[in-house]
């Protein structure tokens, strides 16, 4: 009796293990989990974690019309001066306190401290108060077309909302405490760097009545995990997948991809048909590339086509493009340049002769672990090329965001320049491209400081006439010509691969894991 006991109770307890198995989402990501402060760095794989956890006022949906979240909804005076926002019933924090107004003051106010929409923003705010618990009012200096825009800004930074006493944390500093009040909590007593992170279903977690909707509407999550799996090298994470190790692997290399499609049980998923942009970002503090001159050497040192052909190969996959704020948008024109982006060595060479370029070497960090970093030798090799001495240093992409917040010389352990990218929701406007902000000290890693630029963005967001908006669009990307702060790379679509029973992956400029459910 006691064996036939013993043999229900294993069987029982195998069943068990199965179904929980099978609740279990497990993802490898496009890098591993290091950093989990969302605000104090603009890292995809951050703003990522910060979905899972963290809530938000207002969201895009899928056609990138804004909706409320976790408002209710608002109200704005006759005079436009005034915003009145309510809270809607049931928010809670995954430490089971109330979400209150007071924290999405402090929430508002630490975003906007990093951010460059957000730091606009607050040139126009008089101040934020608390009506009550459930609602808040913010009040302007005048008139500001872009309030809602910035409070429901989708990509990096974030305006996710955090309690009060963990908000008050200066945004140059990094949290400490991981509450949020999103569809998930993060588990940080199973958080493993370099191996896993483990986010489980927040039980209390009270989804809006709307179907799910970019990332707008109701978040219902129908797993009981989320694990994202740490595995670097890209042929073992794509076998895991085919193996049904895995069942998520966010961005697949294009080489890969006719493998994958050939696996009756895996999809291609294009989750964000906007695309990306590739992006080279420079660091105007030390020489060489304080002086933008020499920074305009490398607008002709460097050129698209390399960085797509080497990274993405499919030509239905990428674009040549030289509008700063995407091609096939309102503000998309090569105005500014028109002779850049083709790898005139000679114009480059040109250039560092007339402004005296010593040789001092241009410090490039070379994230090896990801799909962007590993571009950054032929940025190398270009900009030897076009006359430039170079010191690629190689390292992890969790150090790079570490190194890059660094302002110290180059001697000391500064840097120069970086790859990365962006999404498209991110570069749509001077407003919201953080690389496009030159607010000095307040400007995005970096530290681009140009008054001209500042300018014009501000004309820009206290219009609300098309025709002068796409007119100052163009001449802030005709400043960005004559004052680099990054350099545009090309666009381009990676889509993620899954495995079929998992269903439910909605399109958006982020990857995540509501609304989806996973077949047996």
């Amino acid at each position: 009796m006691r064996s036939v006991k013993w043999a229900l109770a294993a069987a029982t307890a195998a069943l068990f293990s199965v179904s929980a198995e099978a609740q279990t989402l497990k993802v490898v990501m496009h890098s591993d989990v290091k950093i989990v402060d969302p605000i104090w760095t603009t890292a995809y794989i951050v703003r990522n974690h910060g979905y899972m956890i963290y809530d938000t006022l207002l969201a895009l949906d899928d056609k990138l019309v804004l909706k409320p979240q976790m408002l209710e909804g608002w109200k704005v005076s006759d005079d436009k001066l005034t915003y009145t926002f309510t809270l809607r019933d049931g928010l809670k924090f995954h430490d089971g306190a109330p979400v209150t107004s007071e924290d999405c003051i402090a929430s508002i106010k630490r975003w906007a401290s990093r951010d460059a929409m957000g730091q606009k923003l607050m040139t126009f705010v008089k101040e934020m108060k608390a009506v009550d618990d459930k609602s808040f009012s913010l009040a302007l200096t005048e008139p500001y077309g872009l309030v809602l825009e910035s409070l429901g800004k989708p990509s990096s930074n974030v305006p996710f909302i955090m309690p009060k006493r963990v908000a008050e944390t200066p945004g140059n500093t990094q949290i400490k405490e991981f509450v949020g009040s999103g569809p998930f909590v993060f588990r940080a007593d199973l958080w493993r760097p370099g191996e896993k992170t483990v986010y489980e279903k927040f039980k209390d977690y009270k989804p809006r009545s709307e179907p799910a909707s970019g990332l707008a509407g109701g978040k219902n999550v129908y797993v009981d995990k989320v694990e994202w799996i740490n595995i670097t090298d890209a042929q073992t994470a794509t076998n895991a997948l085919l193996t049904g190790e895995i069942d998520v692997l966010e961005q697949p290399l294009h080489e890969l991809h006719s493998i994958l499609e050939k696996d009756k049980n895996v999809e291609l998923f294009d989750y964000n048909v906007l695309g990306s942009q590739y992006s080279f970002r420079f660091n105007v503090l030390h020489k060489p590339f304080d002086n933008p001159k020499i920074r305009q050497a490398v607008f002709y040192a460097l050129n698209q086509k390399d960085f797509l052909l080497a990274a993405i190969n499919d030509p239905k996959y990428f674009k040549e493009c030289k509008a700063i704020f995407i091609c096939g948008t309102p503000y998309a024109t090569d105005k500014g340049f028109e002779d850049k982006l083709t790898s005139n060595f000679a114009k480059s060479k040109e250039i560092l002769k007339q402004e005296g370029y010593d040789g001092t070497p241009v410090v490039l960090l070379f994230a090896t672990d990801t799909n962007t970093g590993r571009l950054t030798p032929i940025v190398k090799a270009l900009l030897e090329r076009g006359g430039f001495v170079v010191d690629m240093q190689a390292m992890d992409w969790q150090t790079v965001l570490s190194r890059r917040s660094r302002k110290e010389p180059l001697n000391a352990g500064g840097w120069s320049g970086f790859m990365t990218s962006w999404v498209s929701a991110d570069l749509l406007d001077p407003i919201v491209s953080a690389f496009v902000g030159a607010a000095c000290d307040k400007a995005a890693i970096g530290w681009p400081c140009d008054a001209k630029l500042e300018e014009l963005r501000d004309a820009f967001s206290k219009t609300t006439d098309p025709a002068k908006r796409k007119e100052l669009a163009e001449a802030v990307q005709v400043r960005e010509s004559e004052y680099p702060t990054f350099v545009h790379l090309g666009q381009f679509n990676v889509p993620l691969a899954k495995r079929k029973n998992v269903t439910g992956m909605l399109a958006a400029p982020a990857p995540v894991f509501w609304n989806v459910k996973k077949a047996e």
